[in-house]
């Protein structure tokens, strides 16, 4: 009842929010801007789009060809998502609300998010208050690994790595300081600090273990770009990289992946522990080509949740490394073939089992760029411990405006 009174209340919102005296930008076309509205007195903007993913996938056994009626097939909508943009009282203050509303999308309730869904993705004021300084207050990404920084919506694949669905360190509630510095010559450096809850995304009953410090650079020394947008749709004349080092330190942590992942619950409480994670990453664009390298690594003080008296709960942090290598080539039709290959090295002793080493070849065909498109991919799947390896295929429609 709660939830449907909520969406109710969504909705009149939107609705109220489109019929209000503003300037209708009616001028914008599909792909080429947003539903947006502008105050009289310029005191506010706001812009609303909208987005979905259909995600078809089917893994089976391989290569046990005789097998494929035993394999695994699902159909779901991946992402559902309403977002909003625009600024208030001055363009210097800006703000960004994005809600997720598919089931992936508001999954992980706990008794420490209430017990509820998770519709809150982002809420989030960005002060640009002196030159090239912002500074964010609310629910957002950190300034973590690349891949996680981009948009599920600009993704040149179906879907983000595994490195980064091992290692990345999400969405957080805190305040984050961005800062830039042009050194000439079209060469520029991007500096983020981050200062967070430790927890994750949603979390209503407080810090359960310590706090968690984010930090970020990054050099792209041929000029700005898209380096935060999969595939070179621009088709860049000229060569563009941009190269980046995170580094996360969650002191106290209580979850399995840093902030996010299972509570780590023994008979004494939360188990307690410091994780660290480094992100190593690159991305290189140039006439329809586009590369980019990832590499993480994650330790942990003390990686196996334990109880008082001394015995493993099962419980146990996601360490390890991982490296994560993709290219693709858009043709003049905007159709592209993307190659991955990833590989997951989890430390020994408590590695589990799991893949350890990923090759998928893809297809995508961008019918008005990013915001309509269509994707499918097919991997190979190679697991550690010798059991059998699988094919996973994977259909996507990206609806996005």
């Amino acid at each position: 009842m709660e939830i449907r009174k909520g969406l109710t209340t969504l909705t009149i919102i939107l609705l109220a929010s489109l019929n209000m005296q503003s300037q209708d930008l009616s001028e914008n076309t599909f792909g080429k801007g947003l539903i947006n509205i502008v105050a009289k007195d310029s005191s506010y903007s706001m812009s609303f789009a909208a987005r979905f993913q259909s995600l078809y996938t089917s893994e089976w056994e391989f290569p046990h060809y005789e097998d494929f009626e035993t394999g695994e097939s699902n159909m779901l909508i991946r992402r559902s998502r309403l977002k909003f943009g625009g600024f208030a009282l001055t363009p210097k203050l800006e703000y960004k609300i994005e809600i997720g509303l598919s089931n992936r999308d508001i999954s992980g309730g706990s008794k420490y998010t209430g017990n509820t869904p998770r519709y809150i993705l982002d809420a989030v004021l960005k002060w640009n208050f002196y030159e090239n300084f912002e500074l964010w207050a609310g629910q957002t990404k950190l300034p973590g690994n690349r891949e996680r920084v981009i948009s599920s919506a600009n993704l040149e694949t179906v879907d983000r790595s595994l490195v980064n669905s091992r290692f990345n360190v999400d969405r957080e509630m805190g305040v984050q300081l961005h800062h830039f510095i042009d050194l000439g010559n079209d060469f520029i450096i991007k500096e983020a600090l981050a200062f967070s809850q430790g927890e994750g995304r949603n979390v209503t009953t407080g810090n359960e273990g310590g706090f968690q410090y984010t930090g970020r650079l990054e050099a792209l020394p041929f000029g700005n770009f898209d380096d935060y947008k999969g595939a070179d749709l621009k088709r860049e004349p000229e060569p563009k990289l941009g190269v980046g080092v995170a580094y996360d330190y969650n002191n106290d942590a209580v979850r399995t992946r840093s902030n996010s992942g299972a509570y780590m619950e023994t008979d004494a409480g939360l188990f307690e522990t410091d994780i660290k994670t480094l992100f190593l990453d690159a991305m290189f664009k140039y006439r329809g080509w586009s590369v980019m390298a990832e590499y993480a690594k994650r330790t942990a003080d003390e990686a196996q949740a334990v109880n008082s008296d001394g015995t493993p709960t099962g419980d146990v942090v996601n360490v390890g490394e991982g490296f994560n290598l993709q290219t693709g080539y858009v043709f003049k039709n905007n159709f592209q073939l993307t190659g991955r290959y990833t590989s997951l090295d989890k430390a020994a002793g408590i590695s589990g089992l799991g893949i350890q080493d990923q090759y998928t070849l893809g297809l995508s065909k961008y019918i008005v760029g990013h915001k309509l498109k269509v994707q499918t991919d097919l991997s190979l799947n190679n697991y550690e411990d010798d059991i059998d390896n699988s094919l996973m295929f994977r259909f996507q429609i990206d609806f996005h405006f």
